[in-house]
């Protein structure tokens, strides 16, 4: 009994030691973690990122200083957007365009709806031209309805491109454009094909050198005699100018030569016979 007591024992010693020797190799294979003294150094920490404001709060900043804008201001963002487009905006796709509240502003609605360049249908808002042009050849037409001149300013927001379709109407002779020496303004004029006439040289000569008088008073009176309206005011200018303390412009010196003997003629419009059939 005690040998059998012995083997026993030897086997239950055998058993603890291979399950040790089992845990030990078990914890070999696991990584080891270094404890960090107390005392070291921590690691250095990232440099904190400036704070910077996000899109939306720039955006919600420049929508507030539109809003807070004076009325005009907030007017000409507006009139800007309808005449650039030539499109028709309701006041919800106006605020989404230029951030101008148009139902949270009852001053900027009442001056939008009143507003001679502004057309309201009681929804959408659209820009509004004196005329309504849509092309070359709704600006002829509207031109020779025009005999004695169309001021340019009056239909240069008709559409986007309309000065330039004047100058391809002056290039291909259909109309005239002078300005105005009073107002300094273009003025157009209709070239009536059924005016297009063979004029003989002898005639053009004769046009070219008509004496005309010096002062251009006088030249306004000649054509009135010959009920003709000019489209200067000098006895009018001149007026002016001595009410308000305007000094007359100092003559040139070619001008100063003139004399009783000088003879002034019709010779410095040589261009009125340029497109004349010869």
């Amino acid at each position: 009994m005690d040998l059998k007591d012995s083997l026993s024992k030897f086997k239950q010693q055998q058993e603890r030691c291979q399950s040790s020797l089992a845990s030990i190799a078990a914890s070999a294979l696991k990584p080891k973690h270094r404890a960090q003294p107390v005392n070291a150094p921590s690691a250095p920490l990232r440099p904190s990122q400036p704070i910077k404001f996000s899109n939306d709060t720039e955006r919600l900043q420049h929508i507030n200083s539109i809003r807070k804008s004076p009325v005009g201001a907030q007017i000409k963002l507006v009139i800007e957007l309808l005449y650039k487009t030539r499109q028709a905006f309701t006041a919800e796709q106006i605020n989404e365009t230029t951030y101008v509240d148009i139902h949270g502003n009852k001053a900027v609605f009442d001056s939008l709806r009143n507003n001679l360049k502004v057309s309201y249908d009681g929804r959408r808002f659209s820009y509004k031209s004196k005329h309504d042009l849509k092309g070359k050849d709704q600006l002829l037409v509207l031109i020779r309805k025009f005999p004695e001149g169309l001021a340019v300013v009056e239909v240069k927001d008709a559409y986007p491109n309309v000065l330039e379709d004047i100058q391809a109407l002056k290039a291909a002779g259909e109309v005239w454009l002078l300005s105005n020496m009073d107002s300094q303004e273009d003025i157009v004029y209709p070239n009536d094909p059924k005016a297009k006439i063979k004029v003989d040289d002898d005639l053009k000569q004769l046009f070219l050198g008509i004496e005309l008088p010096r002062d251009m008073v006088d030249i306004e009176k000649e054509l009135q005699k010959n009920g003709i309206k000019p489209m200067t005011n000098t006895a009018k200018r001149r007026a002016a100018a001595q009410i308000n303390g305007v000094k007359p412009k100092a003559k040139p010196k070619k001008q100063r030569e003139i004399t009783k003997r000088t003879k002034l003629t019709n010779a410095h419009l040589p261009e009125l016979f340029q497109n004349l059939n010869t």
